[in-house]
């Protein structure tokens, strides 16, 4: 049964909405014909869409305290878990993977060249937040200069095939090293920085970055950026457009596996552990006898090689590279991704990156909301699921992995 109250603030609050969306819902101005348009029914639309989307909104709410409070009793962790445990049962797993795995390789044949396109865009994407998750998601470092590594990896093929002519093959290697040796030269001056300090360094050293690559014409020749960068060849046959687009996929695909399973084997290994305890608490971490410089060190780096090797496939999916494809809003997009899908959960990045590249695309006619809904859709997450689309199992106190010791059964 709704109360008058509940009427009461609905009403209010879609009052409140139509008066903040007043200038861009209602009022559009005509350059052209130098005329103003009053778009009086947005406005109607508005307050109808606000004043019925208020009780979804205290609906939630309600669902989202009877959620904490089952939390309490220890219901929800139990539901958690059986998510998780579903997702290792081989009898579950298994099929799933396999029908996943023969529609992404049929995916090219399926669709067109315009969605095969869309969706080696989001794979490089998922590239990058897994990158990232290294350094947020594990080791709990925010870095907001993430994009600076992505530029490294861009321009060192583009630089290397103009000057040397060496192919995408020989580039690849090298960008990942490059992109690590530049996570090692971050590293090092933040070593003592955390939290907002951190993040105002990165920042600026990504910033650091395009301003070197936009200025410097002889170097990377400003803001005209790099031309016709050769895309990968098939054992030296050059491809079609629409072959070359295929054949760039099929690498993506294979370069994201490879990264899935090289992050995973890292979360589970000593130093995917030294991160997680960095990430938990600093100060315990270093008293555990656990290296604080290193560990950073190591965490920088590796995320940086997949920055640097995603940054040599947006080359050469493009073909042209120039400072202004590598700005903060990139790095904010990647660590959304990472936030969005959940921090430290490779599944749930992958789900981010998805979400965030591909919807946008598809959206096209609502082009002029697509950051209102970007920015709703952010603030939804962070109230009713902090952890993330599919957060990490490690996320929850119950079923954090515990190790004991037991000793011989005579002492």
């Amino acid at each position: 049964m709704i109360k008058f109250d509940e009427i009461k603030r609905a009403f209010l609050v879609s009052i409140w909405f139509m008066f903040l969306t007043f200038p861009i819902m209602v009022i559009s101005v005509n350059p052209v014909e130098h005329i103003v348009e009053w778009r009086w029914k947005n406005m109607v639309l508005v307050g109808i869409g606000s004043f019925f989307l208020s009780f979804v909104w205290d609906y939630l709410m309600k669902r989202k305290e009877f959620g904490s409070k089952k939390a309490e009793a220890g219901e929800e962790t139990v539901k958690i878990s059986l998510f998780h445990r579903a997702l290792n049962e081989k009898r579950i797993y298994l099929p799933a993977l396999v029908i996943f795995g023969i529609f992404t390789i049929s995916f090219p044949f399926i669709f067109s060249l315009y969605q095969t396109t869309i969706m080696v865009t989001a794979l490089i994407y998922v590239m990058l937040g897994l990158g990232l998750n290294i350094v947020v998601g594990l080791a709990g470092l925010l870095d907001l200069g993430y994009v600076a590594f992505y530029a490294v990896g861009a321009y060192s093929y583009a630089l290397l095939n103009y000057h040397f002519g060496l192919s995408f093959w020989i580039a690849l290697p090298i960008g990942g090293a490059l992109g690590a040796t530049f996570g090692i030269l971050l590293g090092f001056p933040v070593l003592r920085l955390r939290g907002d300090y951190l993040a105002i360094v990165t920042l600026g050293f990504g910033e650091i970055i395009r301003i070197i690559l936009e200025n410097w014409n002889e170097f990377s020749f400003g803001p005209s950026g790099i031309a016709n960068i050769p895309r990968p060849s098939l054992f030296g046959i050059d491809l079609s457009v629409h072959g070359s687009t295929i054949y760039i996929y099929y690498i993506m695909i294979a370069l994201c596996v490879f990264t899935i399973f090289v992050v995973n084997r890292l979360q589970d290994s000593r130093i995917g552990r030294a991160w997680i305890a960095l990430r938990e608490d600093e100060v315990a971490c270093q008293a555990m006898g656990i290296d604080k410089a290193k560990t950073k060190l190591t965490a920088f780096a590796l995320g940086a090689t997949w920055a640097g090797m995603a940054g040599v496939m947006f080359a050469a999916k493009t073909t042209f590279v120039n400072p202004a494809s590598f700005t903060i809003w990139e790095s904010i997009i990647v660590l959304c991704i990472v936030v969005l899908g959940g921090m430290g959960s490779i599944i749930g990045v992958i789900a981010g990156a998805l979400v965030l590249i591909l919807t946008p695309e598809y959206l096209r006619a609502f082009s002029e909301y697509r950051m209102l809904a970007f920015g709703t859709l952010l603030v939804v997450m962070m109230i009713f699921r902090p952890g993330g689309i599919i957060p990490n199992v490690t996320c929850t106190e119950s079923s954090k992995p515990r190790y004991e010791f037991r000793g011989s059964e005579g002492a």
